[in-house]
């Protein structure tokens, strides 16, 4: 419902009159908030009675992912403390929201992920290798990310999402049939590309989705102490889109919402923001000590919550968590960790060079200046 409001008139009662004539009617119109704002509690399927419309083979191919992607994050921490990568930031924990972002979208759509989103992206379809390649301190990206339409991964925090925002705009001028999905951290919505996209997208009714997994912390700081707002999915209203708050470790209603989100955007009905409430069970990263700022008893209770747990109790109310189905997901899982670790283990065969390449189509003064001094350098160390 659209309400035509005349600056001067008040809901909280009428405005003294006055002799002078009133100033031109400068019209806005105001839109009804509430079909905007989010339900007040996370949506939920898991442990539910709407639970029993799943589909059986939904539910088992999100859970072989989140098993595979399950595996994948232990697997690259491992390779981190093996010192073959020089960072990761796990998602473990957050594995539903990973998996049923990636499988929402259709082959011609596009993931804009965060540095923590490796796994969205195999999720995609990405070699494991290559999502983790920049993580590893090679190349630049470390794939083409025209192949899975997957933006690079993006580590300054929400700048990824005033980009997706431009390539839906654009999509959408040329006529294609296409949705972005942009994900983001909660302490990411503390930036000022956090708003900038979201106002842009409202304003051109942009095909794109903004997934916020809310884990809990910003590195060491606590949602309390970044916003506050009732929720994240809030502040979607102030920006003229809809809100949707959805628990972020029950993968079915996540992909329920972010599959309506997506189906939204791609029918011209502008973007949508959705908070997924999780949790980080591991540190930030490699580099960072949780123990200094959360208690061991918080993450004991988040592993209660499990996303792994939770679907795995669903499967086998239906009689489809046989031990046949397990076995042959969890052999799936470790055949991916033994090849990821195999080509990781392999020492890479770098040319400092690459360095130079796609920075731009055609290389500046500069940039050629620069790789001339680079190449005299390896030079003369090869003669010594």
């Amino acid at each position: 419902m659209t309400v035509l409001e005349q600056p001067g008139s008040s809901r909280h009662g009428s405005t003294a009159t006055s002799d002078r004539p009133a100033p031109p009617p400068a019209w806005r119109p105001r839109v009804d908030p509430g079909p905007l704002l989010p339900d007040e509690e996370p949506y939920r399927l898991l442990g539910t009675d709407a639970a029993r419309g799943l589909d059986d083979g939904l539910l088992k191919r999100l859970y072989a992912q989140l098993v595979s992607g399950r595996r994948y994050n232990t697997q690259a921490t491992a390779l981190t403390r093996q010192g073959r990568l020089a960072v990761y930031p796990s998602s473990t924990g957050q594995e539903a929201c990973q998996v049923a972002a990636a499988l929402v979208l259709e082959e011609r759509d596009w993931l804009f992920p965060s540095y923590r989103d490796t796994l969205a992206a195999v999720a995609r379809g990405l070699d494991p290798v290559q999502a983790l390649t920049l993580l590893r301190g090679d190349w630049h990206t470390g794939y083409d990310p025209r192949e899975h339409r997957v933006a690079p991964l993006c580590t300054p925090l929400a700048t990824q999402l005033p980009h997706a925002v431009g390539l839906a705009h654009a999509a959408r001028l040329k006529g294609d049939d296409v949705v972005a999905l942009a994900m983001v951290g909660d302490g990411g919505t503390s930036e000022g590309d956090f708003h900038e996209a979201l106002n842009f997208a409202a304003v051109w009714q942009a095909p794109v989705v903004f997934l916020v997994q809310n884990n809990g912390f910003a590195i060491s700081v606590p949602l309390a102490k970044q916003t506050a707002a009732p929720s994240l999915a809030h502040k979607a209203v102030g920006y003229g889109m809809p809100g949707r708050l959805v628990d972020g470790n029950d993968a079915p209603a996540l992909y329920e919402v972010l599959g309506e989100a997506v189906a939204r955007a791609r029918r011209g009905g502008g973007p949508t923001l959705v908070e997924a409430v999780t949790y980080r069970m591991e540190a930030h990263t490699n580099a960072d000590d949780a123990t200094r700022y959360r208690s061991d008893a918080e993450v004991e209770t988040w592993r209660g919550h499990d996303p792994i747990a939770l679907l795995e109790g669903e499967l086998a109310e239906r009689d489809l968590l046989t031990p046949a189905y397990v076995s042959a997901t969890k052999d799936a899982a470790e055949e991916m960790a033994g090849a990821l670790r195999e080509r990781m283990n392999a020492d890479p065969a770098l040319d400092p060079m690459d360095l130079f390449d796609h920075v731009y189509a055609a290389p500046t003064a500069q940039l050629r200046e620069q790789a001339d001094l680079l190449r005299a350098e390896i030079a003369a160390e090869g003669e010594h």
